[in-house]
């Protein structure tokens, strides 16, 4: 009897070790970040919004800043909050290159061949040392329509960059700078604006003065992101899809 009860607290310990909750760690920049205020404030990171997709047991850790590059979110200490954080069996999903390309600003460009790339490299051995499941995904594109309707890239070779690291260190890579293209496109010109931050003076209390921004997203453009995104889990066949709802 006594036996039995040492298998069943013995056995019950390791599954409550097993059973940990995981966390999915985001680094980027404002298109993925946290926004304050959420309940006035019209723009979303897709991030934000993720947790609606998981199950209680997944707990998204949004380590996203506005303005953050790669560059600069290592330089400040950023990254290595994220390092010491890690445990066995997390997920780090990583979206740079917005501000990668910011050249008049040192203090966050980075060349995207060489340091970009070697950031983002960095980014997934060192979340591999943790035992943690590093996930890429290029950047969404800006709604940047031309005269003739035609939606114009921003974003030059560091999407490209980011399938190529993808591809060397078989890391899952999903593609929102494609997939955003297409959202943007079957949203055409007019509709397009509803995914991102465009007011008037007056429509919204927020933004008294108006506001016309085609890079940040609304929360219906954050929630189109962040559902493409677990889409591509599921249909890259990644682990986590089976934690969501």
């Amino acid at each position: 009897m006594n036996k039995l009860l040492f298998s069943i607290f013995f056995l019950s310990g390791i599954a409550s070790l097993t059973a940990q909750d995981i966390s999915i760690y985001c680094i980027g920049d404002s298109t993925m970040a946290d926004k304050k205020n959420p309940e006035e404030n019209p723009e979303h990171g897709w991030c934000q919004v993720l947790p609606k997709f998981f199950m209680d047991d997944i707990r998204v850790d949004n380590r996203a800043v506005n303005g953050r590059s790669s560059k600069s979110f290592i330089d400040e200490g950023r990254w290595q909050n994220v390092y010491d954080s890690l445990k066995e069996g997390d997920y780090v999903f990583i979206q740079f290159g917005h501000n990668d390309q910011k050249f008049k600003d040192s203090t966050r460009y980075t060349n995207p061949h060489t340091s970009y790339r070697h950031n983002l490299i960095r980014f997934i051995n060192e979340s591999r040392e943790k035992g943690a499941f590093p996930i890429l995904f290029s950047s969404i594109v800006r709604r940047n329509f031309n005269e003739f309707g035609t939606l114009i890239d921003t974003h030059g070779e560091y999407p490209l960059e980011t399938r190529l690291v993808a591809q060397e260190l078989k890391v899952p890579f999903i593609d929102l700078n494609y997939l955003t293209e297409i959202m943007e496109t079957n949203h055409g010109v007019k509709g397009s604006k509803e995914l991102h931050l465009h007011f008037k003076p007056g429509d919204h209390p927020y933004y008294p003065d108006g506001k016309e921004d085609n890079t940040h997203l609304s929360r219906k453009g954050a929630l189109l992101v962040a559902e493409m995104a677990v889409k591509e889990l599921k249909k890259q066949r990644v682990n986590l899809a089976t934690k969501l709802k």
